[in-house]
């Protein structure tokens, strides 16, 4: 096997998505070459899976400056600064022209299945940092392909692998049984057949991020426009409610992101979803109907449910990086590094300490995990962060390490501040308020019947942290 030197080789780029292409986007700005693989037949075939979800972030919050200056040389026409997209535009307006732009550095319906050193194993030392990358690929019409990198940009993002509805973090008893009542995804409620499914329905809504809110949003709109059909949500919760359960509202220095929890919180004040909290699935079984009953892992059982949608979060495809030698924190699954700054059971401010291919850095010298990859299984990532690290790690693989330590980062803060992951710690430790602001402030909340939201137990009291 003839194998090119390192630097004779292209970079690899493993996703076509935002942090992926403008990853591309830096290397060819520096002289780079690039060849960026995506599983998808098109850009941001991920992000158009969620083509119906407006982003709370603006355009001007969303492309990135490399990108923008590779689209100059084409007939793109930048979005208004001031707009926010949708999933489907961001795909259609900015990441396919970017694609383009790229020509055929970018190759769809390649996945990528394994990533090693060239004649080594993860356990061989001998010259291992002298051999290229070897990254092999299997295409849609069944070929096998193997390519040589002389550094790996792995922005695959967590999209296809997310967090089951188990408390444990394994799918609970029955959850694939139940897999045809159950989405791990946001509907999109304006498609009738999808409308359909939910209206006059009762829908479960586990989860208590931003697309939470946004499900419950959702539902009480269609609860409002299906005024009488008995469309309804509950709403499951792993903790207790706070005042920072519903976010930062209007505290949030990205407003859109906060007025995500303000709706959901007018979900449940409006009657159109009850909380459940403290509440750990466990089982999932069938009643006589077909319909789901979910059990905790206390024993409660609640009223049965039509549809259940789990929206707990993502964790990284590590699968294909089996042979790479990778630096991940045991809890979150990134970088060790990276881990502390973002960790959700310190702190939730949105505000993350500057980083770049430092932090990103693994024991495997030129593999870097970027983009939503780079957080593991922590939440707040927004594209502005990925758009940051991918300039600082080509910097590094360029050489230019004066570029690349030069790293700026000031995230807008959500407004929350505290350990979200501390679900289980004591109210009086919780009251310090976390790590930035003041304590959140316990909030009113109307409260489903004991017959209605859990049957055979009475719901938990208002306490605890956050939601989750």
């Amino acid at each position: 096997m003839n194998v090119p030197a390192p630097a004779e080789l292209p970079v690899v780029v493993i996703g076509a998505g935002p942090a992926g292409l403008a990853a591309a986007a830096h290397l060819v700005d520096r002289g780079i070459e690039p060849v960026v693989l995506e599983a998808g037949t098109a850009a941001g075939a991920t992000v158009r899976e969620w083509s119906h979800v407006r982003l709370f972030s603006t355009w001007g919050e969303v492309t990135d400056p490399a990108a923008e200056k590779l689209l100059a040389s084409t007939d793109w026409t930048r979005p208004d600064a001031a707009v926010y997209p949708s999933g489907a535009d961001w795909a259609e307006q900015y990441l396919q022209p970017l694609a383009d732009a790229l020509g055929d550095r970018v190759r769809f319906a390649a996945r990528v299945t394994g990533v090693s050193r060239a004649g080594r194993d993860r356990i061989v030392d001998a010259d291992r940092e002298g051999q290229p990358f070897v990254v092999h690929v299997a295409h849609a019409d069944g070929r096998e392909e193997r390519l040589f990198a002389r550094a790996v940009i792995d922005a695959s993002g967590t999209w296809t692998t997310p967090g089951p509805a188990g408390g444990s973090g394994l799918p609970a008893l029955g959850e694939k049984a139940a897999a045809d009542r159950i989405s791990y995804r946001l509907p999109d409620l304006k498609d009738p057949a999808v409308r359909a499914r939910y209206a006059g329905r009762r829908t479960a809504v586990i989860g208590s991020g931003a697309s939470a809110f946004t499900a419950l949003a959702y539902l009480a709109d269609l609860a409002k426009a299906e005024d009488g059909t008995g469309t309804k949500a509950l709403w499951i919760l792993r903790r207790g409610l706070s005042g920072s359960t519903f976010g930062g509202g209007t505290a949030d220095q990205l407003p859109a992101r906060g007025a995500l929890g303000l709706a959901a919180k007018a979900a449940v004040d409006q009657g159109h979803a009850d909380a459940v909290t403290g509440f750990r699935t466990d089982v999932i079984e069938r009643d006589g109907e077909g319909r789901l009953v979910l059990v905790a892992e206390d024993g409660r059982r609640l009223a049965a449910v039509d549809e259940l949608i789990v929206l707990t979060g993502f964790r990284p495809d590590l699968s294909f990086l089996s042979e790479i030698r990778l630096g991940l924190d045991e809890r979150l699954q990134a970088p060790i590094e990276l881990a502390p700054l973002i960790d959700p059971n310190q702190h939730s401010c949105g505000t993350v300490y500057p980083h770049g291919h430092r932090e990103l850095s693994h024991p495997e010298q030129g593999v870097y995990l970027v983009g939503m990859k780079s957080y593991g299984r922590a939440p707040t990532f927004l594209a502005m962060t990925g758009y940051e690290q991918v300039r600082s790690v080509v910097a590094a693989i360029a050489g230019d390490l004066e570029s690349a330590d030069r790293v700026e980062l000031t995230l807008p803060e959500t407004g929350v501040c505290g350990g979200a992951g501390l679900f289980d710690a004591p109210a009086a430790d919780q009251a310090s308020g976390g790590c930035c602001t003041t304590a959140p402030v316990p909030v009113g909340i109307g409260r489903a019947p004991a017959a209605e939201a859990v049957a055979g137990a009475t719901q938990p009291a208002d306490g605890g942290c956050c939601g989750g």
